[in-house]
């Protein structure tokens, strides 16, 4: 995509033109203020999309327009995006599977991605927290454990096994992937409601809070965008994608007295203990019930740039 953007050099140029107007054997005339903008597009809305394997017909009105405002929301919120295609190469590695192993589309990565933007240390004002974004009440009801010591929402595998728990409970509800995505958001007793109430057969026909209304569809639109990013303007190289962790792990089945101590006897300080287990949330574990927990240490690899290597999740998302 061309934009024109006046150059570094002309800045100067325009500055004194703007000083110049203002002089006072200027006077008698009316001042002049310069502005160059760059050119705004509006992005191409495909006449159909799809998900989790359900073709949506975008020639619908209000289809058309639900999808047309979350792309474009999504394309101009440039920061934000391009950390989630950064993001996105160091998690799908690792969520693509696991979502298969569940038996859930893999469609819901993007559901991952409108969540947490893949922050894994997400935490939100409604004390929602990781990748997934569990309220404490649901993980705890999808047998995750959320104390001070320990909070399995931020474990990747286990809050991403969880997730899967509910969206196949759902479709086993609804036999509809658009209208699971509604109740992860709205809450299920509010679909199912809705859904009897008006009299129809998915989500993306019901009235309902503007934020549960447009979630499909900002998933959907986030599906299309990351098919390839170069359309949409964004020029990403390998290089400057965010590089897969290779880790190995250790169990831990008593307790800890001392994290910081611990890691530094795993060869890592205890920042990097915690960047790779956000779900030790403290620096103790008192296990008083011989819980048995897996730590992941990161291999010295990958705590280079160099060492790591580069390695691309999907060619689509770079550019030479």
């Amino acid at each position: 995509m061309k934009i024109d953007i006046p150059s570094i050099s002309a800045i100067p140029l325009l500055a004194g033109l703007m000083i110049f107007s203002a002089c006072p054997q200027r006077a008698s005339a009316a001042p002049e203020r310069s502005q160059v903008f760059a050119s705004v597009y509006s992005p191409e809305i495909p006449s159909k999309t799809s998900i989790c394997g359900q073709t949506i017909d975008l020639d619908r009105t209000e289809y058309y327009e639900a999808f047309d405002r979350e792309l474009t929301s999504i394309i101009y919120s440039h920061g934000s995006t391009l950390l989630v295609l950064k993001r996105a190469n160091r998690y799908f590695p690792e969520l693509a599977p696991l979502l298969k192993a569940n038996g859930v589309p893999e469609d819901f990565l993007y559901l991952a991605i409108v969540e947490s933007t893949l922050n894994n240390r997400a935490y939100s004002p409604a004390k929602a927290a990781g990748l997934w974004q569990f309220i404490p009440s649901t993980a705890k009801q999808y047998g995750l454990e959320v104390n001070d010591d320990v909070d399995e929402r931020y474990n990747l595998e286990k809050a991403t096994a969880a997730a899967c728990r509910y969206f196949k409970n759902s479709y086993a509800k609804y036999g509809d992937w658009p209208s699971v995505m509604a109740s992860y958001n709205g809450g299920p007793t509010r679909i199912t409601n809705e859904l009897a109430k008006q009299k129809a057969s998915t989500s993306l026909d019901l009235w309902l809070a503007e934020e549960t209304t447009r979630y499909p569809f900002r998933i959907m639109a986030y599906k299309e965008l990351m098919k390839n990013p170069a359309k949409y303007g964004y020029k990403i190289t390998d290089k400057q994608l965010y590089q897969p962790r290779k880790y190995k792990t250790v169990t831990v089945s008593g307790p800890v007295e001392d994290w910081a101590a611990w890691a530094q006897k795993q060869g890592i300080t205890y920042a990097q203990l915690r960047d790779a287990n956000p779900w030790i949330r403290s620096n103790t574990l008192p296990n008083k019930t011989g819980k048995t927990y897996t730590v992941k240490i990161p291999q010295k690899e990958s705590l280079s740039r160099k060492s790591a290597g580069t390695t691309t999740y999907s060619e689509n998302w770079t550019v030479d």
